[in-house]
């Protein structure tokens, strides 16, 4: 086959990223504020962790989970991470 092997980030990496969007909510008023900048970042580091069209996809969902207000409990790079590490076994089952 030549399906390449998908890649799978650490993940503690993941777990440290939703730690860190989730942070926001640490300073009553400017969380939403920083949201905006981190939503930004959290993308591109989402693009750059995942790669191909999982991590475009991905670093779409996860601008907006950043940008809209009350979202950041959702552990968007763990979960990713959880469907990433499927698709590795799959791949290596077949392989």
């Amino acid at each position: 086959m030549n399906e390449k092997k998908p890649v799978l980030p650490n993940i503690f990496i993941c777990i440290v990223m939703d730690l860190v969007g989730m942070a926001s909510y640490i300073v009553p008023g400017i969380g939403e504020f920083t949201d905006v900048v981190w939503a930004m970042l959290s993308a591109i580091i989402f693009h750059t962790l995942f790669g191909g069209r999982f991590g475009m996809v991905g670093a779409g969902l996860n601008f907006l989970e950043e940008i809209f207000p009350l979202t950041d409990i959702i552990p968007s790079f763990t979960i990713a991470w959880f469907i990433r590490k499927h698709e590795v076994d799959k791949w290596i089952e077949r392989n």
